[in-house]
């Protein structure tokens, strides 16, 4: 059940297929050969893991068997019910679903990155599975911050009033993409393609159950008090100006997790990979290199 996605001049060949889980079908993308780079993407609305990573395939894939998944709720994945919301985050039901995953296509180890919401899934990931992880690299993540500013963030409210009012539209994408980013302007052309890709109606009703269950449980699951007990060397990648999730909640893990270190980007935003790719692809090059 696998078909080729495309190819460009730049752009490695991407094979996208589904992977049956307990839980419901898990969509995933991969690209390239040699040790697996598992990736999760954000929680924003249209995101996926394609949307999220496609820009940085042409310089990971050549080292690094990468491996996207679309989370639970998002992309070509099943969509969690109210009922699966109530009994588990989702982040937990994220890390079941991804490990799943991974299991049924015969990968025990990994490293693992994710942003925002799936960084939330990583360090989850990472305490469940400890041995599984080689390496660990967490952009902004929710759940192991803790903030010292308002909550919730400029970035949280733009999320939440997105498919809140009269619903999803060019002019809610355009002030999402503005909070998300530094710089804007830059990133105008993606604008529609996000817009487009938050219309799919299950999509919008898990969003909408998401929200909930989010106010339900009074926001992400509180990770940071676990994550001293992270085994992986770990490399935190944060925007200085992100809006969404704070780089003062980086404090917290930079002192708690035993080995690692963090990387913050001047005029960058909550989409470090986007905003500043090349150093983005360097870093996380190198360090999953290093010995």
């Amino acid at each position: 059940m696998s078909s080729a996605r495309g190819t460009d001049a730049v752009q490695p060949e991407i094979i996208t297929h589904t992977v049956r889980t307990s839980l419901g079908p898990v969509s995933v993308s991969e690209a390239g050969e040699g040790p697996v780079l598992v990736m999760l993407h954000g929680g924003g609305p249209g995101a996926d893991g394609l949307a999220n990573y496609r820009h940085n395939l042409a310089a990971l894939a050549p080292h690094h068997r990468v491996v996207l998944p679309d989370q639970p709720g998002f992309g070509g994945s099943y969509r969690p019910t109210e009922d699966d919301l109530d009994a588990r985050s989702i982040t937990e039901i994220t890390v079941d679903a991804v490990l799943q995953t991974l299991d049924a296509l015969g990968i025990e180890r990994f490293h693992l990155l994710g942003n925002s919401l799936g960084g939330a899934a990583a360090i989850a990931m990472a305490l469940a599975a400890p041995d599984r992880v080689g390496k660990l690299v967490l952009m902004a993540p929710g759940g192991g911050w803790l903030p010292f500013g308002p909550t919730p963030t400029e970035g949280q409210k733009a999320m939440f009033r997105y498919y809140n009012g009269e619903g999803p539209t060019v002019r809610k994408m355009r002030d999402f993409v503005r909070v998300m980013t530094a710089e804007p302007k830059r990133w105008e052309d993606t604008v529609q393609a996000r817009y487009e890709a938050s219309l799919d109606p299950s999509h919008i009703e898990f969003y909408h159950r998401y929200n909930a269950a989010f106010g339900k449980r009074h926001g992400m699951d509180p990770l940071w008090r676990d994550v001293h007990r992270i085994k992986a060397p770990t490399l935190l990648l944060w925007g200085r100006d992100d809006r969404t999730i704070t780089l003062d909640g980086a404090q917290l893990m930079l002192k708690q997790i035993r080995d690692v270190q963090l990387h913050v980007f001047g005029g960058c935003g909550h989409w470090v990979q986007l905003e500043r790719q090349a150093e983005f692809e360097r870093l996380v090059t190198d360090f999953l290199q290093e010995r």
